[in-house]
């Protein structure tokens, strides 16, 4: 099965946290790029499919669409 991403992602992790105005959910990024990331959470339940994501380390903050969930992943693309 072939790579279907626009960019070639880099296998992290690192601590995040979903924000989306009403609320915050620490998440764990597992892999990055340029275009979008992979989150993993304890409970998706009530994440929204549009939030701001920030990655803790790095101090970076970037608007985060969903663009698939399977289970307690999400695949999100930034923009």
């Amino acid at each position: 099965m072939g790579e279907h991403r626009a960019e070639p992602r880099k296998r992290i992790l690192k601590t995040g946290r979903i924000d989306f105005g009403i609320g915050a959910i620490e998440c764990v990024v597992r892999n990055v790029s340029f275009t979008g990331a992979a989150l993993e959470v304890e409970n998706p339940v009530g994440i929204p499919d549009l939030f701001d994501l920030l990655i803790v380390a790095d101090n970076l903050r970037q608007r985060a669409h969903v663009s698939w969930r399977k289970g307690k992943r999400l695949g999100v693309r930034f923009g």
